[in-house]
């Protein structure tokens, strides 16, 4: 089968499509034919040696990629038969190989996709909006709640404000302003420019407020949480004291690291199947191109999510 190797950490010219062995499946595994992949951040930091690299160096060969969306050729599960057509997040934080024409995966991580979206819409919608689905629920967001979402343009961020939304929360989203018409497209009552947003002056406070960015911007978060309130925070490494933080102004903040989770997809699968999640495709590649793609989402300027396909 083909397969993208990560030969050594470093720049895209180590991303190298080779032929291997087509994967073999274990029991409560199905074998799904590959037709889309997305690509997230963590895919370009481990790619670099970051993320997840020092987990996965070890493993011959070592295969980037989470994100699929397919069709079951083979199965040793009770809950998916040959035809169907899955979508999922497999195996994170560990080594899902998904940069691959077939991956093994666990029954348990994955949902049927809905009929009324394509391979590609469904490869987007997995890792990035089982965060944002994870960490709204973990936040306990409900109806009537202000709600502010950081980067809201962003692959979990475009999902954050759609959960938000369709829970009944009031919904604040941060980007560039020339993203702001696309921001509050999704659903979101307002906008903040980040560029020009003074935190300290602000009037506005938030139960809950979702960071995908770390760092500072968790400081300017903190002067907008209300008493009681809750942050949740997921770029590991730039936001170790956010509970400290949080705790200084009487609120809770948590770090979070999205898992996989077959039950969480099947709630995706659901809201998009209502139309009340709909990814946003910003570019697609060839699985060929995917050095391309991992440029291109390097450059920090898409919006949504950028998809691969077979």
């Amino acid at each position: 089968m083909k397969a993208i190797i990560l030969e050594n950490s470093g720049g895209t010219e180590n991303l190298k499509l080779k032929e291997i062995e087509k994967s073999s499946i274990k029991n409560g595994e199905v074998l799904v034919q590959v037709k889309s992949v997305s690509i997230n951040p963590i895919d370009v930091k481990t790619r670099s040696g970051k993320g997840a690299f020092q987990k996965l160096k070890d493993e011959n060969p070592l295969i980037l990629g989470w994100d699929i969306s397919g069709i079951v050729i083979e199965t040793n599960s009770s809950k998916f038969k040959i035809n169907d057509e899955v979508f999922g997040m497999i195996n994170f934080p560990g080594h899902g190989k998904t940069y691959s024409e077939f991956v093994a995966a666990s029954e348990n991580h994955l949902a049927l996709k809905p009929k009324n979206i394509n391979f590609e819409e469904a490869a987007a919608t997995t890792l990035a909006a089982l965060t944002a689905l994870q960490a709204i629920q973990k936040g306990e967001v409900k109806e009537g709640q202000n709600v502010l979402i950081h980067a809201a343009s962003g692959g979990v961020g475009h999902f954050a404000v759609q959960i938000s939304k369709y829970l009944g929360a009031s919904v604040t989203g941060t980007s560039s302003e020339k993203n702001r018409d696309f921001v509050l497209s999704l659903g979101a009552d307002q906008h903040i420019d980040y560029k020009k947003y003074n935190w300290e002056k602000s009037d506005e406070k938030f139960d809950f407020i979702l960071d995908t960015i770390g760092g500072e911007n968790i400081d300017n978060s903190i002067k907008v949480l209300k008493k009681g309130g809750t942050i949740i925070s997921i770029p590991s490494g730039l936001n170790d004291d956010i509970e400290e933080k949080a705790a200084s102004v009487n609120a809770k903040g948590f770090k979070m690291l999205v898992q996989s989770d077959g039950t969480d997809m099947e709630k995706l699968a659901g809201l998009l199947e209502k139309g009340d999640l709909k990814p946003y495709i910003y570019k697609t590649f060839k699985f060929e191109d995917m050095a391309n793609a991992h440029q291109e989402l390097e450059k920090g300027r898409s919006v949504g999510k950028i998809v691969i396909n077979f």
